[in-house]
């Protein structure tokens, strides 16, 4: 009875802290397991998303003369622009549902290139996306390197 009754007022700061010490040992190991997995899960986000609007690119100029979204009217002699590029893909031939969304900072925005412009060498993360209809490049505007050590940009 004696044994029941000292359990029953509670734990002891030295129980409570060991409980701590126990949880706090499991936080340490899971939160890198998990940041890690949603890292890999970013990473293959935007590899999804780059191959489905790639793919898009390439059926939309297959039917379209060998000319890429991203010009009014298909016009290549005007400038490109991201309206036209999404006018397109999104309500001209539906090969996309809805913009693409750079799952590393969430933009849908392009940097549309001029034909005689050359890609930039870096990605800056000001927008979501970076398109050069002239080339039928598509690449994702995130710096840095992948969990691979792969740069995000050369995805």
């Amino acid at each position: 009875m004696e044994l029941l009754r000292r359990y029953s007022d509670g734990f002891s700061f030295f129980e409570i802290m060991i409980a701590i010490v126990i949880i706090g040992i499991l936080a340490a190991v899971v939160i890198p397991e998990i940041q890690d997995r949603s890292q890999q899960a970013k990473e293959a986000a935007a590899k999804e998303t780059l191959q489905i609007t790639r793919n898009a690119i390439g059926c939309y100029a297959a039917r379209n003369g060998g000319i890429a979204p991203g010009y009014p009217s298909n016009n290549t002699a005007a400038p490109v622009f991201e309206g036209a590029f999404y006018l397109s893909l999104l309500q001209h031939c539906k090969y996309l549902t809805n913009k693409p969304e750079n799952p590393f900072n969430h933009l849908t925005t392009i940097k549309m290139i001029k034909n005689n412009d050359p890609l930039p060498a870096a990605a800056t993360g000001q927008y979501g996306w970076i398109c050069k209809p002239a080339t039928k490049t598509f690449k994702i505007d995130t710096p840095g390197n992948d969990s691979h050590g792969a740069p995000y940009y050369g995805y």
